[in-house]
């Protein structure tokens, strides 16, 4: 029994070496390549593999029941456009110079968001799931202060995992596990060292958070992280999102969504984070994470819901 799982644990590490040495060779192909590869993937997920076709469906059904079938399947072929998009987009990160990287981006709102980290010692900013999540690692350009960013350690694929790491931080940013985020964030506060927490924040939480919201017209969970990190820094909260101009090329804008967040209700610097979100996404829906599980648990009996 012990030898073969050794065996399997050598196959499988051997598997994921080669699947990141594969992309990174597809991280040099240029653009013009990859986007051919994009249409074709396209095609594929479209027509053959239908990637989780029924729980892409059912999310936008939910988020927009006045559409017709007609409508939600087009909403569903134009994710599955951009999501080969974004997907090749993120592994291509991983070769982009800073310099052609900078030149592809445009920021919006940066200014306040640098000048209140600062004064503050610290800003936290909240990101969604929308446009392409993984360039927005290049804020750290923009900024005079650290920029943290907490991510999910992926324990099970060492080499995946050090393959996103060199992508995330290249701009000089610094990648946090997200059990760490708390305490290293109170380490940098502790110094007096301006940080900028940024943390993707509409994760699935377990049915166990106490922080359940109507999102998106369905009850979801929230982690209660973020807004217990605000509350007790008092930094300023910030909401990010991200504009596509064009294959290949993004405006990241920032808004302040709670100035002192120690004297607001938790619940309430949720809600205007949810607020945001939902005005960003109805606005151009296709851009959105719609294949993620986001709605798989219930809220347990006796948990309020935040209204």
């Amino acid at each position: 029994m012990g030898k073969n799982t050794n065996k399997k644990s050598i196959f499988s590490q051997t598997g994921n070496q080669l699947v990141v040495l594969l992309l990174k060779a597809a991280a040099r192909l240029p653009f013009a390549v990859l986007y051919g590869i994009s249409d074709v993937l396209y095609l594929l997920l479209k027509t053959l593999i239908k990637y989780r076709s029924k729980v892409i469906t059912e999310n936008l059904r939910f988020a927009f029941p006045e559409k017709s079938e007609e409508e939600i399947r087009r909403l569903r072929n134009c994710f599955y456009r951009y999501f080969c998009d974004v997907t090749l987009e993120s592994i291509k990160l991983y070769s982009l110079s800073v310099g052609e990287l900078e030149k592809r981006l445009k920021f919006s709102g940066v200014e306040d968001l640098n000048k209140r980290a600062i004064q503050n010692n610290g800003a936290i900013l909240l990101a969604f799931h929308y446009g392409n999540w993984e360039w927005s690692s290049a804020l750290q350009l923009k900024l005079d202060c650290k920029l943290l960013m907490v991510y999910n350690k992926m324990r099970d694929n060492q080499y995946m995992d050090a393959f996103l790491l060199q992508s995330r931080e290249k701009c000089g940013g610094e990648a946090v596990q997200m059990g760490r985020a708390a305490k290293v964030a109170f380490r940098y506060v502790a110094e007096n060292i301006p940080v900028v927490l940024g943390l993707i924040a509409d994760q699935s939480a377990l049915e166990s958070s106490q922080y359940w919201v109507r999102f998106l017209n369905r009850e979801a969970s929230f982690f209660s992280g973020p807004v217990k990190i605000a509350q007790k820094t008092n930094h300023p909260v910030f909401f990010q999102y991200a504009k596509r101009l064009g294959r290949g090329r993004y405006e990241y804008c920032y808004e302040l969504i709670a100035e002192e967040p120690a004297k607001i209700e938790s619940g309430e610097i949720l809600l205007r984070y949810i607020e945001k979100m939902e005005e960003v996404i109805k606005n151009e829906p296709e851009y959105y994470l719609w294949s993620h599980k986001r709605w798989k648990h219930k809220r347990p009996e006796g948990t309020a819901l935040i209204q």
